[in-house]
């Protein structure tokens, strides 16, 4: 009976034994599903997060996102004083010269972006500095952009597209336009002014053609809010 009682015992002993065995295999399982679903799950939304900054360098002309310094804002408003109707900025970043245009310029101002993450930006941007109203974000190619609808014309462009951009501006601009090119001028056009010097240089051209190039200093301004991310 005794022996019969212990064999009864051993065998329930090796049953528990299995069954924790069991349950440490399907505890590390499930562990590691659990890794690897939290690890692909990161993937997946860094991909979608970084795709809007990588796609730009696959494209024929690589536009990337490089903010506009301060200065490069404060050339451009100067650049717009006097001016009026509307304004379109040709790949606008995260807002900054949009903002700028319609807060030190009162122009009512749209900013043309591929990249979705920046146009939201951009949107909250333009909410906090108090311009909301005048100003709208659109994401959209800016080849495919009619600028027969705008008066004024900002693009920070790269050396690669300037030439295709002067075919289009010539077909597009109306009457009385203004184009403000930063980093890189217009490949055949002369600029009617240049505001600044080196890489904070921006150059206009109106819309006829005016003879007189003039080199002209930015003043002071804007404020300290415009040192926020373009």
């Amino acid at each position: 009976m005794q022996e019969t009682t212990k064999g009864l015992q051993g065998t329930q002993v090796d049953a528990l034994l299995k069954e924790s065995s069991v349950d440490r295999r399907l505890r590390v399982n499930g562990m590691g599903l659990a890794l690897v679903g939290v690890t692909g799950g990161a993937a997946v939304a860094l991909s979608i997060i970084a795709a809007p900054f990588v796609t730009p360098a696959l494209r024929k002309v690589c536009l990337p996102y490089v903010p506009a310094t301060s200065r490069q804002v404060r050339n451009v408003v100067t650049g717009l004083k006097g001016r009026s109707g509307r304004l379109v900025d040709l790949g606008s970043g995260d807002g900054r010269i949009v903002v700028a245009a319609a807060r030190h310029a009162q122009l009512k101002a749209v900013g043309v972006e591929l990249n979705p993450w920046l146009v939201w930006y951009s949107r909250w941007a333009a909410w906090r500095g108090g311009v909301a109203s005048s100003t709208s974000f659109v994401t959209q190619d800016l080849w495919r952009l009619d600028l027969r609808d705008y008066q004024n014309i900002v693009i920070f462009g790269v050396e690669e597209m300037m030439p295709d951009l002067e075919s289009k501006l010539s077909q597009e601009l109306t009457q009385d336009s203004l184009v403000i090119a930063c980093r890189f001028p217009l490949p055949s056009w002369k600029p009617t002014a240049t505001i600044g010097h080196g890489l904070d240089s921006v150059w206009l051209y109106h819309r006829p053609l005016k003879a007189t190039l003039q080199t002209v200093e930015a003043p002071e301004l804007l404020t300290s809010e415009s040192n926020k991310a373009r």
